[in-house]
């Protein structure tokens, strides 16, 4: 009954389509040619097993690379601080209410929180997002404001989380994190991440 969160693997992505496009209203549909971007240039894309069973997947940006998202650029044009965006979470829905979402959300903070000082992410306000609005508020998540998205017409509520460990994790390791096995890695190819300088 455990979850297990790890890196995609390649053959995974037709499922992982599927998932994303069976999700509702509250997800951008994926086709495959931009979920093949997303595996060639995400920084972070994981994917959660359960009882051996594909459960959902998390996609995720730093700052600094070339995601072409409008909710990116509006953080990009907005955010004083680099920021780690998390693009999309997709939880299978049999798998809803089950912590897959928790686990996901502790995972990818452990990451982003040795390499930038804010998370960053959208609820749709559309949709019935009430208790994705709730799970994000009882994260951390605080909302900064709202944007239009103009290729789809939705509002979205914009929303950052402080990381409170990175300023003690940059000032004592600066750019080069210790080389032990646990701390997760970039995906090959990820461009690395932005360090605003005197943080």
């Amino acid at each position: 009954m455990s979850i297990v969160i790890r890196d995609v693997r390649e053959h995974e992505l037709d499922s992982i389509l599927a998932l994303n496009n069976a999700a509702g209203p509250s997800i951008l549909p994926l086709d495959a040619a931009r979920l093949r971007r997303f595996h060639d240039t995400a920084e972070y894309f994981r994917v959660a097993e359960r009882d051996g069973n594909l459960a959902g997947f998390l996609v995720g940006f730093g700052s600094g690379s070339g995601h072409d998202s409008s909710n990116f650029r509006w953080f990009r044009e907005h955010s004083g601080d680099a920021f780690f965006y998390i693009d999309r979470i997709v939880v299978a829905s049999r798998r809803r209410g089950g912590g897959v979402g928790r686990a996901f959300y502790a995972d990818v903070q452990s990451y982003a929180e040795l390499r930038y000082p804010v998370l960053a992410c959208e609820v749709f306000v559309e949709h019935d997002s009430d208790p994705a609005r709730l799970f994000h508020g009882s994260f951390g998540f605080l909302e900064v404001g709202q944007h239009v998205m103009p290729e789809v017409d939705v509002r979205a509520s914009m929303l950052v989380k402080p990381l409170c460990s990175h300023a003690w994790v940059h000032q004592r390791y600066g750019g080069e994190l210790p080389d032990v096995p646990w701390l997760l890695r970039p995906r090959a190819g990820a461009p690395l991440a932005h360090r605003p300088t005197g943080t």
